[in-house]
């Protein structure tokens, strides 16, 4: 696997993060472009207060500021996940890896929209994700974490080789407190023994237009 060249145009963060792609996804880093688009699917408060970051009501303002401000480092990168669908790209959701302090690896994290929920986008994002993070840098940890009252993302780490480590609280922006979460980690060992994902083997790398 190489990385391909950033296309003219495109933001910073883009210039060290490829284009993935997988059986149903094409995985990129957000562009201005995307800002409307973001900001309609990620303006849900079931979606908000699953995770960590999100705001709501989420405007188009604050996809636009998500989109400027992504910053891209050997330890983290985030992904716009596209549906292929009937020859066009539909967004439908984001999935990136990061270190926050005080933890010792960078956390994987993800939403999908409301319009794409159980069709397993997100664990097809997920292991993509990891699998790049593995391959392309030199992370012998990934840590996950998943709300307790949220199975669903519990489920995408489980089938993702995510060993449960703990509980612990994160901080929820949409509601303004700590909640409960159940901590799981994935190291580059166990990644190794896990490669199986699938009939494929690493993330394709997609030609830029």
């Amino acid at each position: 696997m190489t990385i391909i060249e950033t296309p003219t145009g495109a933001p910073l963060a883009e210039s060290c993060i490829p284009v993935l792609e997988t059986e149903r996804l094409v995985l990129r880093a957000p562009r201005i472009e995307d800002v409307a688009a973001v900001a309609e699917l990620a303006n849900n408060r079931k979606i908000a207060e699953m995770t960590a970051n999100l705001p709501f009501p989420y405007r188009p303002s604050d996809a636009h500021a998500f989109v400027e401000t992504l910053a891209a480092t050997p330890e983290s990168a985030t992904f716009a996940l596209f549906l292929k669908r009937e020859g066009a790209l539909c967004l439908a959701g984001m999935c990136s890896f990061g270190r926050r302090a005080p933890e010792p690896a960078p956390e994987i994290g993800y939403w999908i929209g409301e319009p794409f929920w159980g069709l397993g986008i997100a664990t097809e994002a997920a292991r993509a994700v990891i699998d790049y993070a593995f391959s392309e840098t030199g992370l012998s940890l990934i840590l996950g974490s998943a709300r307790v009252v949220n199975p669903a993302s519990r489920r995408v780490l489980e089938k993702c080789g995510f060993q449960w480590s703990g509980v612990g609280l994160t901080r929820v922006k949409a509601l303004g407190a700590s909640v409960p979460v159940d901590r799981f980690q994935l190291d580059r060992r166990t990644w190794a023994s896990l490669r199986a994902w699938g009939s494929t083997a690493l993330p394709r790398l997609r030609a830029p237009h």
